[in-house]
């Protein structure tokens, strides 16, 4: 072990006995009482040496080895200690390619913070090479979240759209002027290419590009049904949504392995009706073979991030849609119409709230792929023009629907019941 104060948290000295590190409420911590040769011992932990030198530099300022054992145990437990040698083979290979580590470190510097683990942030950037995410639409919202996750260091991001890229299409961080006139998602696929820190992980040999093709055993499914549970309970779940498939980065093709199942599907389609009421039909087989899904889009100046789905677990577009019946009546009349009339040749959609929902709903997916359960989960996010004022509102399953998240959060219920009924009697 190298230990290394994690350099993202900038540290104070709040009085002569204790040190903060961090700034924000979110993440600071202070350590006390620390004393003037533990303050000069703090300012070794930089990554460049061993448990044996540390405790040899540490006798030099009449620091026991025991104090220093303490000292360690109480900063890694506070997720404060980091090691840039910690993080495993699949860090090793990303840390050997310096332009990509260059381009990447401000993401692992930020990675470190979130997660305690020394190592974490790294293992986690080299987890994200081996996802697969799809993205519908490549419009002023779906290409920039394309380009972003694509930039942030997932390894694998598809774009579906049809049509050729409008003028209207462009926007900075998404298709470029250059693009109109083309077919929308070959300019989405440059657009991932040149955002991408680095070339991604290779195909594995012999296998076709079919986007829907999963490993056995390893899927979408098994993954999305285990965030499932976990989002109906309100459980964090370390790894929620890494495919179980290895497949190798780097250098040569992987041997043997198959074609990653889809890690998450982020709908962000041009018409921002079909993120505002999404169609349950188009949702089903991402139900069906348990995929989570992230909706985000603009429409009539308005923005809208989430639900983030996780099929079994939590609302659903078709039980979103109930419950808008259930409180409006007329609501499924009004909507087939919008539906099936005739639509504005150009959407509503001002520069800066696309690119503002583009950013969140990328950023949202990002701690979704790197295990952590981020706030749109069953839940939306809208803001409207002018005021900006982002409001929540909760999407819970609905009894009537088919997506089975209901009967789910019942036997949560029923299983948490009984569970503190034998703790009250034990």
């Amino acid at each position: 072990m190298y230990p290394m104060l994690k350099p993202a948290l900038r540290r104070a000295w709040r009085g002569r006995n204790t040190v903060q590190f961090g700034v924000t409420p979110a993440h600071a911590v202070a350590l006390g009482p620390v004393d003037l040769a533990t303050g000069s011992f703090l300012e070794l932990l930089d990554g460049t040496r061993g448990l044996p030198l540390l405790r040899e530099e540490a006798r030099a300022l009449d620091l026991s080895e025991r104090h220093v054992d303490v000292l360690l145990r109480r900063l890694a437990e506070a997720g404060l200690l980091d090691d840039p040698r910690a993080a495993g083979p699949e860090a090793d290979v990303l840390r050997q390619r310096a332009e990509v580590m260059d381009r990447q470190r401000p993401d692992v510097a930020s990675l470190s913070v979130v997660r305690p683990e020394p190592g974490g942030g790294l293992r986690r950037m080299a987890a994200r090479r081996e996802m697969r995410v799809q993205v519908r639409g490549a419009g002023r919202v779906g290409a920039s979240i394309a380009s972003v996750l694509s930039g942030a260091g997932v390894g694998r991001v598809e774009v579906l759209d049809g049509g050729r890229a409008e003028l209207w299409d462009v926007a900075p961080g998404g298709l470029p002027q250059a693009a109109v006139g083309e077919r929308r998602d070959v300019a989405a696929r440059r657009l991932v290419r040149r955002s991408a820190p680095g070339p991604g992980p290779r195909r594995a040999v012999g296998e076709a590009e079919r986007p829907g093709k999963a490993v056995p055993g390893a899927g979408a499914g098994a993954s999305g049904r285990r965030a499932s549970r976990a989002g109906a309970s309100g459980m964090r779940t370390p790894g929620a949504g890494v495919p179980g498939a290895r497949v190798e980065t780097g250098a040569g093709p992987a041997l043997g392995a198959g074609e990653p199942a889809l890690s998450l599907i982020v709908v962000a389609p041009r018409d921002g009706l079909a993120v505002y009421a999404p169609a349950a039909e188009t949702a089903g087989p991402w139900i069906a073979s348990g995929t989570p899904h992230l909706y985000a889009g603009v429409i009539e100046a308005t923005g809208v991030v989430g639900p983030l789905v996780l099929p079994g677990g939590t609302g659903c577009a078709g039980c979103l849609e109930l419950h808008r019946a259930d409180r409006d009546p007329q609501w499924p009349r009004m909507l087939a119409q919008w539906r099936s009339g005739r639509r504005g040749a150009v959407p509503a959609c001002d520069l800066a709230l696309a690119t503002a929902v583009a950013g969140l709903a990328a950023a949202h997916a990002l701690a979704f792929l790197d295990g952590d359960l981020p706030a749109t989960t069953g839940a939306r996010w809208e803001a409207a023009l002018p005021l900006l004022d982002w409001r929540s509102e909760p999407i819970g399953p609905h009894a009537d629907c088919s997506c089975g998240a209901a009967g789910e959060v019942e036997r949560d219920r029923a299983v948490t019941g009984a569970g503190a009924q034998d703790t009250m009697a034990g």
